[in-house]
């Protein structure tokens, strides 16, 4: 097996890909998002992004975005019209530290910044935007509590679903990729996964992601 410092021929890079992307899920799904092309899935998936976004233990911002779902604000429009002092005590009894009544408020507003703007439904942004990438990407950006950061782990599980925003990686997958020899950009990672193949994408990178984050280079390397 190839070591993680040095896969030089295409056919090991392919072969490690194989490997990453095997479970056919990315990071979203493999922490129980599922991602569809589904309002409330897809309003899950951007409240996922906006708490991995924030500095701290990743497992911290998964279980705060299980936490808001399973208190029943899986949607926008029921985060919206949920308590401020029950998103902060959700948030805390996951872990969250810090400013958490103004994560708590970022989140409120983000939620009924989407009811307001586009009905709960952010496949509206999609229709929007007519379907172009970089004006879906300043879409979200003028969302509350969405920047650049969010944005590229929103699209980076999208993806899978809004196949014009594909290539799409976020850093955490880039570091993983020029670590493991896969290459240094999105479109590297895509050229691996396969042309138009924007689902297979989104598991490589959710992988990718997962590796840096879990520290799992040497597990690829036995």
């Amino acid at each position: 097996m190839p070591t993680t410092s040095a896969i030089s021929s295409v056919e090991d890079k392919k072969r490690l890909v194989r490997r990453l992307a095997g479970d056919g899920r990315g990071f979203a799904e493999r922490y129980g998002f599922r991602v569809t092309n589904n309002p409330s899935q897809l309003f899950q998936v951007l409240y996922l992004s906006v708490l991995l976004a924030r500095r701290g233990d990743f497992h911290k911002a998964v279980d705060a975005a299980t936490g808001l779902r399973d208190a029943g604000w899986d949607s926008a429009a029921r985060l919206a019209r949920s308590l401020h002092a029950d998103r902060v005590r959700v948030l805390r009894a996951a872990g969250q530290r810090g400013d958490v009544d103004t994560l708590a408020a970022t989140l409120g507003d983000l939620a009924r910044k989407v009811v307001d703007a586009y009905r709960g439904d952010l496949r509206r942004l999609r229709t929007e935007a007519h379907q172009d990438p970089a004006r879906e990407r300043r879409l979200l950006t003028a969302l509350p509590g969405v920047d650049d950061e969010v944005t590229d782990l929103f699209l980076r599980e999208a993806q899978a679903v809004w196949r014009e925003v594909a290539p799409v990686a976020d850093r955490r997958a880039l570091a993983a990729a020029r670590r493991l020899g896969l290459g240094r950009s999105a479109d590297d990672l895509a050229g691996l996964a396969g042309s138009g193949e924007s689902e297979r994408l989104a598991w490589l990178v959710g992988a990718l992601a997962r590796v840096d984050l879990e520290k799992r280079y040497a597990e690829l390397s036995a």
